[in-house]
């Protein structure tokens, strides 16, 4: 996949905002990483004491996924969580802009490429299948180190960051494919690439279902059956979780998901829901709670935000 070419509409005055805000994003990522992550945790112990519309949405996802927790501690997951929003800014500018060295010199362990291995040498495509945690973006870099992926991913509003940030992508990804280029993700898995793939954002799209996430009917869009069914592409989670101090990132690959896909894609995405519910149950705080994980709703049922 070629790079994005730079054109002089880039440069219009409306843009003009955005290159300022790209310019700070490399700046702090060319930070010493022990200064970034301070700063992110500065940055994070404002976020949980600024009133926002974003701690609700918090409360909300917490308090229907872990009914088992005291108020007490429930609101203790929401703090920890408002404060690594400041972490995942910092990992979101040291994975997009963050030097090779800089990179090489994240501490990471990687578990369970083994796996990976075994579906290389048997010939088939890999799919990736992990969550919307706040380092997703650094740990698919880490992981880039090791292996050749690709990704999936949503156009973004400003076509300031959309150049900046997809060519910065191409840097370490093989491809980054659009989220709606079905035929072309199939063919690259058909080709025995290796995707990483985060299905658990509600999409409202036409091909979603309601399966259970934490015990809740969540709209979970089927693209993970469907893409492994039409690639044969064996499907693989991905977890990733940062680690206690400076004490970088642990990754790791599990077995890869038995008889799938099947001929139920309800069943299949329920299963891909059940990977990444152990995941964030694992690290809660580092997942992405102010999502509106739950916007879209069954028929007939209140709406939770």
């Amino acid at each position: 996949m070629s790079r994005p070419p730079f054109t002089r509409a880039l440069l219009a005055p409306q843009h003009w905002p955005a290159w300022l805000g790209a310019g700070v994003i490399w700046l702090v990522a060319h930070l010493p990483r022990r200064w970034l992550m301070g700063l992110g945790r500065g940055l994070g112990q404002l976020v949980q004491r600024v009133p926002s519309p974003r701690r609700h949405i918090a409360e909300a996802n917490i308090a229907l996924c872990f009914p088992e927790l005291s108020q007490a501690e429930q609101a203790e997951l929401v703090n920890a969580h408002l404060r690594d929003i400041g972490l995942m800014m910092m990992e979101f500018a040291l994975g997009w802009m963050g030097s090779e060295r800089a990179i090489t010199n994240v501490p990471v362990t990687i578990e369970g490429l083994e796996h990976l291995e075994t579906a290389r040498a048997q010939g088939k495509g890999v799919l990736l299948v992990g969550g919307h945690f706040s380092h997703l973006e650094l740990c698919a870099r880490l992981v880039s180190q090791r292996i050749r992926i690709s990704g999936m991913y949503r156009r973004m509003d400003s076509a300031v960051f959309e150049w900046a940030v997809l060519r910065a992508r191409l840097d370490y990804a093989e491809a980054m494919f659009d989220k709606d280029d079905i035929r072309g993700t199939v063919k690259y898995l058909r080709g025995g690439g290796t995707l990483w793939y985060a299905p658990d954002q509600d999409m409202r799209s036409k091909d979603s279902v309601f399966v259970p996430f934490f015990g809740v009917p969540a709209a979970t869009i089927t693209a993970t059956h469907h893409l492994a069914r039409l690639s044969g592409a064996v499907v693989i989670p991905f977890f990733h979780r940062r680690l206690p101090g400076n004490a970088g990132y642990a990754l790791r690959l599990g077995a890869p998901l038995q008889d799938f896909p099947s001929a139920d894609p309800l069943q299949d995405t329920a299963r891909v829901n059940v990977s990444i519910e152990e995941m964030a149950r694992a690290a809660p705080e580092q997942y992405l709670w102010v999502h509106k994980r739950f916007k879209t709703r069954p028929e007939g049922s209140p709406s939770i935000y």
